[in-house]
């Protein structure tokens, strides 16, 4: 690794990844940058692996746009480099009449946010499509899909070398300040510290994004604060009936308990929302209790004894419990002062989907900066 590179993306998930390839295959000399073992360990890698629609967010958010965005880029790339996808489509189910008015603003919301392929369906028509489902009335997107998000991640690495750039991993930035016309770090490994110049630093660190902000010298006052939501996952063991995804209406803090396939066909439900303090990765077994409860509102039939504690994650929230959930934040010179540097707040779901139209946002900006 040379001590100087033109642009440092610090972060080697998903989004991260995808913001080095954007940039690698534009001419940028790229330099990834990723504290742990390897790439993709942390948020990218406890996630549904859902490709969202865009149909939840509000209209003009970055959440909106850069998921509709990135969803269709995500389809072409991964059926252009043979990742594993699929558009499986899914169902939005209101389980009581009480629910209808939210099926009405998740179809509004669609609408406004470019997604028109949205179906209303009757609680019949959703039997015809998933028998064993019990709702009161469904939306139907078929946009949604499932993709292998490891194959995709090596996918985007490879894509970053092949264009010159390097990811290093086991590698963190200790801190850093914008000196004399470049960024002048302070990265390492262990008790070893070593000194990286750079023009420009893309902060993608996730869970640690606020952290790194304050150790390359953003001031408090602009930082966003960070709220730790977990998500847990209990899988099903044994045979399901469905071939789409099971969502129900939007609950606070997440989408629900809803069901979810792998490339396999295997059936997982979740993640919940647990508002936390550390971030901390096992599973309760006795949260399987709600989890009976919320999928039997949509799945009666679900068998006792057939889940079993899978996995857990972290969302990185702006806001706390009980609060409107806050859209991606990007921060540019414009906001901080510093410059050469954007930092990436609170990319939680549907940041998968977004990943490569987050990555040619940065492209842009960085053009016309």
């Amino acid at each position: 690794m040379n001590d100087r590179a033109e642009c440092v993306v610090i972060g080697a998930g998903v989004v991260g990844l995808a913001v080095a390839r954007a940039l690698a295959e534009s001419g940028h000399d790229v330099l990834v940058l990723e504290a742990e073992e390897s790439i993709g360990t942390g948020i990218s890698a406890r996630s549904s692996e859902v490709i969202h629609a865009g149909i939840y967010y509000p209209k003009g958010s970055l959440k909106g746009r850069w998921c509709v965005e990135g969803r269709q880029a995500l389809y072409a790339y991964c059926a252009e480099r043979g990742i594993g996808y699929r558009q499986c489509g899914k169902l939005i189910l209101a389980t009581e009449p009480t629910q209808l008015a939210q099926l009405d603003a998740i179809e509004a919301s669609a609408r406004a946010n470019g997604v028109h392929d949205l179906r209303r369906l009757a609680a019949a028509e959703a039997a015809d499509l998933e028998p064993a489902v019990r709702c009161t009335a469904a939306l139907y997107s078929p946009s949604t899909g499932i993709v292998d998000s490891h194959g995709l991640m090596l996918s985007l690495q490879g894509d970053i070398e092949r264009a010159g750039g390097l990811v290093v991993c086991r590698t963190n930035v200790r801190g850093g300040q914008w000196r004399e016309g470049l960024w002048q770090l302070r990265i390492g490994t262990g008790a070893q510290e070593e000194s990286l110049t750079a023009s420009q630093i893309i902060n993608c660190a996730g869970l640690g994004a606020q952290a790194l902000a304050r150790a390359l010298g953003v001031p408090e006052g602009l930082i966003p604060s960070l709220h730790y939501a977990k998500g847990s996952y209990f899988s099903l063991s044994g045979p399901h009936p469905f071939s789409h995804l099971i969502y129900p209406v939007r609950q606070p803090g997440g989408l629900g308990v809803h069901l979810t396939l792998d490339l396999a066909g295997c059936a997982r439900f979740g993640p919940d929302v647990e508002w936390v303090e550390r971030v901390e990765y096992t599973v309760d077994p006795e949260r399987v209790r709600r989890f009976h409860e919320a999928i039997r509102r949509y799945w009666p039939g679900l068998p006792d004894g057939a889940l079993q504690p899978a996995f857990a994650g972290i969302r990185p929230k702006l806001i706390g419990a009980g609060a409107e959930d806050a859209d991606f934040c990007a921060q540019g010179s414009p906001e901080h002062g510093l410059p050469g540097l954007i930092n990436f707040y609170g990319i939680e779901s549907p940041g998968l989907t977004a990943a490569l139209a987050i990555g040619q946002a940065v492209c842009a900006q960085i053009r016309a900066s």
